[in-house]
């Protein structure tokens, strides 16, 4: 039986030229929508929360995050790419039923967290013109649904991803430099830290990777027919490039931070990264910060929505069937709760501690599937991403026993 026509992978006909440019497009574009799905306004906060804390030895948590987050997404989206499968199909073909688990468990933190990206987003047009944050969240939450009705649905969503990741890292850019930071301290802390904060890793690591972030560029990529060992070169520069492009941003958000915590200024606790742009930039570097969280939020909501669905669909012949529809749901519901209910507490809380299965679920899973004929064929996974995979899933199982353990009086309170 074939595929219905909206479920066809996009594919690169024409000149070999146009292939080439287009299938450069997807590539770039699915580092793009990882990454930007990864810089939320849950990003932007925790990284000026843990400079301040951390201050120039923070550089070397960014430093062990990276090398952690590339551990996981190059093992994820090959054995993706090369299974030709998506996360939950291969997670029921190692373990009957637990793609079932993964796909909720994604689509509840999906929904949970895009109520805090639409809310963001929200109050970022809230910084720029002054109005509502929930009229700002609806607005958003509109442009979101027309990026998924336009007719090249996959590839607005790539344009949209490359041109407000770019924006974010150059504003952010241009704080950092108005903010003076000790660099040369920085670099120095970064190889031969004061402090190391292990829990502030593991952190960074399920925020950059967690939850249904590391699958949005894989399933993207899928998507877009881009797949196979004879794509896998490209695969694996297209995951290396998100987790790069993510951890810019973070590099030069801290950079920014530190220059003005080292002058003894004191983040606002309601909005520390607000503060920040505002303390090195003025008036300018605050409406700065509104477009910065606008577009975090706005890149995590499309991020979000299409990964959610794309973990439902292969499980429900009626997603599938109306894909559109439900990721148009998805967004209209995550903006109605921001608007009329807030962030509903429960809802983040059991999302939170969701997420963090996700990743250590996710990640074992699947380095089981690397090594299973039945999904993977004659590929020969490579011995390091293995191991390193392995590190990552016990330092991310660590953190949701953790997570778990605090979460649950929480829901019981």
């Amino acid at each position: 039986m074939g595929l219905r026509k909206e479920q066809m992978p996009e594919t690169f006909e024409h000149s070999p030229q146009q292939k080439n440019k287009s299938k450069w497009g997807v590539i770039l574009g699915a580092a793009f929508l990882m990454g930007s799905s990864a810089i939320g306004p849950g990003f932007l906060t925790q990284t000026a929360v843990f400079t301040e804390q951390l201050m120039a030895s923070f550089g070397f948590v960014i430093l062990m995050s990276i090398i952690l987050d590339i551990g996981v997404q190059a093992n994820i989206w090959r054995i993706i790419a090369v299974s030709k499968k998506r996360g939950q199909d291969i997670a029921n073909m190692v373990f009957p039923g637990l793609g079932y688990f993964l796909a909720f468990a994604v689509a509840l933190g999906g929904l949970a967290f895009n109520i805090g990206n639409v809310g963001g987003a929200g109050l970022g047009m809230n910084v720029l013109f002054g109005i509502d944050p929930r009229i700002g969240a609806a607005i958003t939450g509109a442009i979101a649904i027309g990026v998924f009705l336009s007719k090249e649905a996959g590839v607005a969503m790539d344009k949209i991803a490359r041109v407000l990741g770019g924006a974010m890292i150059l504003l952010t850019l241009y704080v950092a430099f108005q903010s003076n930071p000790p660099v040369g301290d920085a670099i120095t802390h970064t190889f031969a830290p004061d402090t190391i904060d292990v829990f502030s890793i593991i952190t960074l690591v399920g925020g950059t990777v967690g939850g249904y972030i590391t699958f949005a560029g894989g399933h993207r990529l899928l998507d877009a027919g881009v797949s196979g060992k004879e794509n896998l070169h490209q695969v694996t520069k297209s995951s290396v490039s998100g987790i790069l492009i993510a951890s810019v941003m973070r590099i030069f958000l801290f950079l920014a931070v530190l220059g003005v915590v080292v002058t003894g200024f004191t983040l606002d606790p309601a909005n520390p990264p607000a503060s920040v742009f505002q303390e090195a930039a003025g008036t300018i570097g605050y409406k700065m910060f509104g477009i910065v969280l606008w577009a975090a939020g706005i890149t995590s909501v499309i991020g979000a929505a299409y990964t959610s669905v794309s973990f439902l669909k292969t499980l429900s012949k009626k997603v599938a069937n109306h894909e559109k529809a439900v990721t148009l749901g998805f967004i209209i519901v995550s903006t109605i709760i921001f608007a009329f209910i807030g962030k509903p507490v429960l809802l983040l809380i059991l999302a939170g501690a969701f997420n963090g299965l996700i990743l250590p679920i996710a990640l074992g899973t699947l380095l089981v599937a690397a090594y299973k004929k039945s999904i993977v064929g004659d590929y020969k996974h490579p011995l390091w991403l293995t191991i390193f995979g392995g590190i990552v899933f016990m330092l991310t199982a660590y953190l949701a026993v953790v997570t778990l353990i605090n979460k649950i009086p929480q829901l019981l309170s």
